[in-house]
């Protein structure tokens, strides 16, 4: 048998072939590994008070997870209702490591809704991923899914905004109350009138809870529309909140909403505490003053004095004759206008010196004998 040579130019494409396979092998394998997460399971199916494994990778690195078993729910569709078609209350929580992987038992629970079931795994905090793996809850009902509207599809074209500002009521507690602002497109073949959007607020790590709001109006193939939709908190929330989007069964958007604390609220427990004791203490002792004996001395000399004044002003005036009226002594007598005690006469007063003494009588008493 005779060989042919490869010409040298056929050689040098051969290589330069098998170089850029194994540069986009390169590139892909890195690409794979920070590619969408995924989670396995241990059983297919299990019965109510089993448990089994999940396990996931391809996850943020010390991302903090929640599994919760859902119904309505397939990997294709995800989960239809949100976490109200899943069991909350048995759900666990559960932390990757440093390279994005877990793996942690998970007690079956029954949902509140109908088979096909999910294991439902989302992020909590940071950047949103999810993942959803069959499952199927031994003993369960199955029903089949809700059909899927193909007709008019709705996106995100533009980020959400919370308009608005909070008044003076929220600082005493008032709810607080934003628009939810956002741009959608329809990318679908037919019109889309008046739309059901789900808005959910969510605080810390509790699931969000779902309100529909109806927007009014016609979204028609390929164009887009402005949308604002209300959102209230319920009175005194205070913190960081999620507000979230959703719209047929898809989460469309997520708006942070920090809530400053109702600082007024606190100030009026403050001065209530201040107040209400002042104002106990005032009328307590005002009762105690009320009901307080008095003090009988004191008050017999109140009355003796004021019987001593009643007495006073009820004694009579004296008249005192004017001049022309009185009459002149006939016998050289004293004045009767002269006011003098009936017992004493002007000449024998007391302090009064005797007739013609004007000064202190003289010692004319005689030496005792036998002096000299």
């Amino acid at each position: 048998m005779t060989r042919r040579r490869s010409a040298p130019g056929t050689r040098l494409l051969a290589v330069l072939g098998l170089v850029a396979a194994l540069l986009a092998g390169a590139a892909a394998a890195p690409a794979t590994a920070a590619g969408k997460p995924t989670v396995t399971l241990s059983k297919s199916q299990a019965g109510t008070g089993g448990s089994i494994t999940v396990k996931g990778k391809g996850w943020r690195p010390s991302a903090l997870l929640m599994m919760l078993v859902c119904g309505r729910s397939t990997p294709e569709r995800g989960v239809v209702g949100g976490t109200n078609s899943c069991a909350n209350a048995d759900g666990l929580a559960v932390t990757t490591d440093s390279k994005g992987t877990f793996s942690k038992k998970l007690p079956v629970a029954e949902p509140p809704v109908p088979c096909p079931c999910v294991v439902h795994v989302a992020t909590v905090t940071g950047e949103k991923a999810q993942a959803d793996a069959p499952f199927l809850v031994a003993g369960h009902p199955v029903k089949a899914m809700p059909k899927e509207d193909t007709g008019g599809r709705l996106t995100m074209v533009t980020d959400t905004r919370l308009e608005g500002s909070s008044g003076i009521l929220t600082w005493f507690g008032a709810p607080p109350a934003r628009t939810f602002t956002f741009t959608v497109g329809n990318v679908g073949s037919t019109p889309v009138k008046d739309p059901v959007f789900q808005v959910g607020t969510s605080h810390g790590v509790f699931a969000p809870q779902w309100e529909e709001q109806q927007w009014r109006g016609t979204i028609a193939a390929g164009r887009k529309a402005r949308i604002e939709l209300p959102v209230e908190l319920t009175a005194g929330a205070h913190g960081s909140y999620l507000v979230s989007l959703k719209y047929g069964g898809k989460v469309l958007a997520e708006q942070p909403w920090g809530v400053g604390r109702p600082w007024g609220v606190t100030l009026f427990w403050i001065l209530l505490c201040v107040v209400v004791p002042a104002a106990v203490f005032r009328i307590g002792m005002a009762v105690v003053d009320r009901l307080r004996p008095r003090d009988r001395g004191a008050a017999g000399r109140h009355r003796g004095a004021q019987k001593l004044t009643d007495l006073t002003v009820k004694l009579p005036k004296l008249r005192t004759p004017r001049p022309a009226d009185r009459p002149a002594p006939a016998d050289g007598g004293p004045d009767p206008s002269t006011t003098t005690l009936p017992w004493f006469t002007p000449d024998t007063g007391p302090g009064v010196p005797a007739a013609g003494q004007l000064s202190a009588p003289p010692d004319n008493t005689s030496p005792t004998k036998g002096t000299t």
